[in-house]
């Protein structure tokens, strides 16, 4: 058994607030949190934001911001000094400075920070970074974070293979009960009978409330052809008007023809993933209207491929490395694919609202 330390609880600063982690980076914080302040917003609460440490430095009005929390803001229709807003800039520069120990009083800053986004609020959501132990080098991971400013929190295990139960028992006994409950996202529907059944009466009976489960929506990890070759690297060489395409997932057509066709059928949204050399899967792909062809290998397609896809307005994406490393790159780019998109923004603030569990949240927060 696992022996944790007493500790004491800082009284909480100013009003109800809330602190969002995750189990692991890219758990879908920032659509939570976005959710989760459009809802108390719509039902008449004042609500600030912050995120104390940001990994993505950006320059605000002539200070270092953090551009995930300027995003955030600027969803929630919050101008607060980005200073206060994310105390906790992380660059290389940091870094260096943190491992060598010259790094001191960043808790200190965050409650600062808190402080000042709080006042006159009803409820102050405060967004995670990374995992719950990110940042420990320089004692800023979330449960320092959490202690230190005496906040309930909520944390989010998103689906990946499995769900991490043993992580947010631990978390359980970590917190005790600043832990208000977790937030299972992006659970695929034949995985719902078992959370149900069986991982869920296992929480709770660990005293580990779920506050709600988020199923698998395909929007929510869809992106645009365009940004897609940037992302990848790539280059549009046919149907550039027709960049604005979703893709939702990707299938790899290295296999026969008519396998091919049986898998292709089945996966609606999907990019093709092809050798630039197999004309034959290209083919079959543009005429079922697939989103995109990804050809691998730099090599052109001959003018047959490129004439259908200018007349059936399939973009066609060229790409140097191999089909396998660009299948990798695309599992990494569809689970990590920021949410940016007003459609998606929309209907994650959907997902949030309709599938977590508000008035318990409410009462551990003490708003009335």
């Amino acid at each position: 058994m696992v022996a944790f330390a007493p500790f004491t609880f800082r009284r909480n600063i100013g009003m109800a607030g809330l602190y969002i982690g995750s189990t692991t980076g890219y758990s879908g914080k920032n659509m939570i949190v976005m959710g989760l302040g459009l809802r108390l917003q719509k039902d008449g609460y004042n609500v600030g934001y912050m995120k104390p440490v940001g990994a993505m430095p950006m320059e605000i009005d002539g200070k270092l911001g953090d551009e995930d929390a300027a995003f955030v803001q600027d969803v929630l229709g919050l101008s607060e000094d980005p200073a206060m807003v994310t105390p906790v800039v992380v660059t290389q520069d940091f870094k260096v400075k943190a491992f060598t120990g010259k790094m001191e009083g960043l808790l200190g800053n965050i409650v600062e920070g808190y402080e000042a986004v709080s006042k006159d609020k009803d409820i102050t959501l405060v967004a995670g970074s990374g995992s719950m132990y990110s940042g420990k080098y320089c004692d800023t991971d979330a449960i320092s974070v959490i202690r230190k400013l005496g906040i309930k929190t909520v944390i989010i295990d998103r689906f990946q293979k499995e769900l991490k139960y043993d992580y947010l028992m631990v978390m359980k006994e970590t917190l005790g009960d600043l832990m208000a409950g977790v937030i299972l996202n992006d659970v695929p529907p034949n995985f719902m009978d078992e959370i149900n059944q069986l991982l869920g009466p296992a929480l709770e009976a660990k005293g580990v409330k779920i506050l709600g489960v988020i199923p698998r929506d395909p929007l929510m990890g869809a992106i645009k052809v365009g940004d897609l070759a940037d992302r990848l690297g790539g280059k549009i060489i046919s149907a550039h008007n027709k960049s604005e395409r979703v893709v939702e997932s990707f299938l790899i057509g290295t296999m026969q023809v008519e396998n091919f066709m049986t898998h292709f059928r089945k996966k609606k949204n999907s990019a093709i993933i092809v050798g630039g050399d197999r004309s034959d899967v290209q083919l079959v792909a543009l005429e079922g209207d697939c989103p995109c062809l990804i050809l691998t290998g730099n090599l052109y397609p001959n003018d047959i491929i490129l004439t259908r896809s200018e007349v059936l307005e399939t973009p066609i994406i060229m790409v140097r490395e191999d089909t396998f490393t660009v299948a990798k790159k695309m599992d990494d780019i569809l689970s990590r694919h920021k949410l940016r998109d007003a459609i998606k923004i929309k209907q994650g603030a959907e997902l949030v609202s309709n599938n977590i569990d508000f008035e318990y949240l409410k009462k551990e927060l003490g708003l009335k």
